[in-house]
């Protein structure tokens, strides 16, 4: 198959959906697949698909314009630059199809009217907002086949669209339990670490992280991201954890050592698509301290002891604390096997295959 992804932050960023969308690209590549990437980062020589770096200004750029619909966001308006670029570059005549998690401009672009139509693709990365909204900007969109990775997106869309529930993955030959790299990573030697992966923005509550782990004696709060809420959230650190606050931004080659430095693993975003960090964490051997739902049980079993109410700070508190003094463990579950890259990527070449098979038999 003639397969393009495009998304402004691939190569740019190391977030959920730029990982878990260049990993299915890689494997599909690996597999025999013409797989062609399309972002606004630098090349990568590793890589096996080929890539087209198309102009784009960052977010961190737009985050003090206005919203409005469609730009509600600064993630809107960096979508929308990069689809002026990706509108000189894309040739729809080369592809089967175009896979693409972004909204609205990305999306727009790749359905240019065009004599040859690939198939497109979106899959539900930043939520299924787009395929059940029925307002404003939300009415314009279309798909011929969507990607839920989780299964209230499949509820809710299963009748209006081809669908398909493929979760996100994680690369298990680095993400999994092994000795500790502190010092190297610049980390206290001394004292129990709580690690959070998240955005400084609303959604991520990094804020309520910090005002929990203050509760706590010596433990320490690292937090891997960046944001508009970067200075809110380390003046809050200061004046609640002194000495006790690290916010750091590593490469991608760098994590899985970070996952493995960590004591815990804290999340509090209260629902989220998937969440990649969950299984990264889970594969690393960390107990999670998260919102209880019943999507998270879905990814994480049944056996996640630490999952509660965390707008509830009491009940956080309290699951920071067990984590903490839970003894460390060396897991390779049956949970995880199931998320291997190499799998999720055969699911997503079955989907697309099965809808391309079939617009044939209709020709």
């Amino acid at each position: 198959m003639n397969l393009l992804f495009a998304l402004p932050g691939f190569h740019r960023y190391e977030r959920g959906a730029e990982v878990a969308l260049l990993s299915v690209a890689e494997h599909l590549a690996r597999s025999g697949d013409a797989v062609t990437v399309m972002g606004s980062g630098g090349e990568r020589a590793e890589a096996s698909y080929r890539y087209k770096q198309l102009p784009s200004i960052r977010r961190e750029r737009f985050e003090r314009f206005p919203t409005f619909p469609p730009f509600r966001s600064e993630t809107a308006w960096e979508d929308a630059s990069f689809s002026a670029s990706l509108l000189r570059a894309y040739r729809p005549d080369d592809y089967d199809a175009v896979i693409t998690c972004s909204f609205p401009f990305t999306h727009w672009t790749l359905r240019r009217p065009s004599r040859h139509k690939p198939l497109q693709i979106f899959v539900t990365q930043n939520g299924d907002w787009p395929a059940v909204a029925d307002n404003s900007e939300y009415r314009s969109f279309a798909c011929d086949g969507l990607v839920c990775t989780n299964p209230d997106y499949l509820d809710n869309n299963a009748s209006k669209y081809n669908c398909a529930l493929i979760p996100n993955g994680v690369d298990l030959e680095r993400f999994h339990p092994g000795p500790a790299v502190r010092e190297q990573l610049g980390l206290p030697l001394d004292r129990p670490i709580i690690l959070m992966v998240s955005a400084f923005i609303e959604t991520k509550r990094v804020l309520d992280g910090i005002r929990a782990v203050a509760e706590m004696d010596d433990a320490v709060l690292v937090v891997a991201g960046d944001g508009p809420l970067r200075a809110e959230g380390q003046a809050l650190a200061d004046q609640l954890l002194p000495d006790r606050f690290r916010r750091i931004s590593l490469p991608a080659s760098d994590m899985p050592a970070l996952y493995r430095s960590a004591d815990v693993f804290l999340h509090l975003s209260l629902l989220e698509s998937f969440g990649n960090v969950f299984i990264e964490a889970d594969a690393s051997g960390l107990p999670i301290v998260a919102h209880d739902s019943e999507r998270l049980r879905w990814i994480l079993g049944d056996q996640s002891p630490y999952l509660c109410d965390t707008e509830n700070q009491p009940a956080l508190v309290a699951a920071l604390r067990g984590a903490l003094a839970a003894p460390a463990t060396d897991r390779h579950s049956d949970n995880i096997a199931r998320f291997g890259w190499p799998n999720i990527a055969a699911q997503y070449r079955d989907f697309i295959a099965g809808l391309l098979s079939a617009r044939s038999d209709r020709t």
